[in-house]
């Protein structure tokens, strides 16, 4: 799934269709895999031994064909299994997402400071067995930085760190442009990838189709696309999340109902799923199962094609907006788990302010905007990503676009089918998908600057970067980042938000709840989290 998560220059296609997830890992199996890769490991193994030995079997409701390399991917299966196989220098806790040491031994203690220094955990090996060192934290800040490699995480690192060099085998000094606290817990974000294994010819292609070898508590040892991927704990593991299962199976389920009759029933071949339907959620509980969730950034949104008429005039877009009966897809699709969005961000987020422009229903207004425009006998093809949710919510727009007079077809497709055709620049009118930045953090720069930053993967599929109110937008948030005072930056960003909601060129429809079930009679230690996929490391056998 595009969940979504990018900010620098356009790459070439290649380069899109990497940290897009499009670039199916079908097509070749790295070496190091290949023993492995033969065919699936059963996809029913819960395990049939006791205590630490037994497999956890758990469901995913998101691809995991697209990109592994943790550089590069917004992928919601990858990032969140890259969580238990990589570390950073700091990783964060899922739920609050306060920083903690991971693979360094501490949290600087002056987070306002412009350099900050790390020492490596002593005796931390990748899973080849091989050390940990300096070296490896520079090769892949290298890379990060480095303004001829495009990268996602370039965007979440570029504007605020300077450098980064090595002060002793096992240390390393991170050099700041300008105060930036939000940057300790962006660190997670930089997974420390072993340098003899990824700076070979072709490696980070490998890393691309699923390759995955970190110092994190599981080791992966089969990945087998649009099926499952496999992990065991790792014995040199030495950190601060020792791992709790012996194995793990995680399935790839898109489609709704196999993915909950998985979870179902005396014999249910997984103890975890995440994405759970909400129409499931009563039948689940029944059945003994815990069902939770969480309310963040996850969405519903429409992106709009600048280039293409009339989807160029501002009018166009809030008239569509305005259109939509957002209460009565609350109600419907989302079975009151979720909000009409009233800000980009949604309502929990710290920085939180109602914007100058909300989108109620309003059918009317809608209809004297398109007059306005001088927009006459639209017809839209809505192309959709095929999550579940998403498709569960398309009848909505439809019945509401057409009451307003905008003859509507919805085009619901494979995610990856409608990435590969952003990434390969063909035309399209309106996309409606998923999102969820909350996978990278909580700050709203980094939001923002994910969905918004001039240069960045987003505002490449919308055409719209050029538009003189991007660029002064861009200009906006520049100055938002390098503010130091914390108030002071909240305004400035939350008054550039209320162009973005005005300008509607990619905005939410709808923030919405993501529902994890587990059964609780097997596992503990679960935290529902409000992102895509499921985070293990504090887990337990119950």
């Amino acid at each position: 799934m595009r969940d979504v998560t990018p900010d620098e220059p356009a790459p070439h296609r290649r380069s899109f269709l990497k940290y897009t997830g499009a670039l199916g890992a079908a097509a070749a199996v790295p070496a190091s895999l290949a023993g492995c890769s033969s065919g699936p490991e059963s996809t029913n193994d819960t395990g049939s031994g006791g205590g630490r030995e037994r497999t956890l079997t758990a469901v995913i409701g998101y691809g995991n064909d697209g990109s592994w390399d943790p550089t590069q991917t917004a992928s919601a299966f990858s990032m969140a299994a890259n969580h238990h196989v990589y570390e950073g220098l700091l990783d964060t806790d899922p739920i609050s997402r306060e920083p903690y040491a991971a693979l360094a031994t501490e949290v600087p203690k002056d987070p306002g400071g412009t350099s900050w220094r790390f020492t490596l955990r002593s005796g931390a090996t990748f899973h080849d067995g091989k050390p940990v060192t300096a070296d490896d934290v520079v090769f892949v800040f290298e890379r990060i930085l480095d303004p001829d490699t495009q990268t996602l995480a370039k965007g979440f690192f570029a504007s605020w760190l300077k450098g980064v060099r090595k002060t002793g085998a096992r240390s390393v000094e991170l050099m700041l442009r300008f105060p930036f606290p939000d940057g300790l817990s962006r660190l997670t974000l930089a997974k420390i990838m072993p340098r003899h294994v990824f700076s070979r010819p072709g490696a980070w292609d490998d890393a691309v189709k699923g390759l995955a070898i970190g110092s994190g508590p599981y080791r992966q040892t089969a990945h087998h696309p649009k099926s499952n991927t496999t992990f065991e704990a790792y014995d040199g593991y030495n950190g601060p999340r020792p791992p709790a299962f012996a194995r793990m199976n995680w399935l790839t389920i898109v489609d709704a109902a196999p993915r909950v009759a998985k979870i179902s029933g005396s014999s249910a071949g997984a103890q975890i799923a995440d994405n759970i339907p909400y129409a499931n959620i009563g039948q689940l509980e029944s059945s003994g199962l815990t069902v939770a969730g969480g309310a963040g950034m996850n969405n519903l949104f429409l992106m709009f094609n600048t280039r293409r008429k009339p989807f160029d005039d501002v009018r166009v877009r809030q008239a569509l907006h305005y259109a939509i009966d957002t209460e009565k897809m609350v109600e419907v699709a989302l079975k009151g788990h979720g909000r009409p969005s009233t800000s980009f961000l949604d309502e929990a987020n710290p920085s939180y302010r109602r914007a100058r422009t909300v989108y109620g229903h309003d059918p009317d207004r809608a209809k004297a905007l398109l007059k306005e425009a001088g927009v006459t006998g639209l017809s839209v093809d809505l192309l959709a990503v095929n999550v579940s949710w998403i498709v569960d919510c398309l009848p909505t727009v439809k019945a509401s676009w057409d009451a307003i007079g905008v003859r509507t077809t919805l085009s619901p497709q494979e995610t990856t089918a409608v990435f590969t055709k952003m990434d390969q620049k063909r035309d399209y009118q309106v996309v409606a998908a998923a999102s969820n930045p909350n996978q990278f953090g909580l700050d709203a720069d980094l939001i923002m600057h994910y969905n918004y930053g001039p240069g960045n993967l987003w505002m490449q599929y919308t055409r719209w970067a050029s538009d003189p109110v991007a660029r002064q937008l861009s200009k906006d948030m520049e100055r938002a980042t390098r503010e130091p005072d914390p108030a002071r930056k909240r305004a400035m960003v939350q008054d550039y938000i209320d162009v973005v909601a005005e300008q509607a060129v990619l905005y939410p429809v709808v923030h919405n709840e993501l529902m994890t079930a587990w059964d609780p009679r097997r596992l503990g230690g679960i935290r529902a989290q409000p992102y895509p996929g499921v985070n293990l490391l504090q887990a337990r056998w119950a």
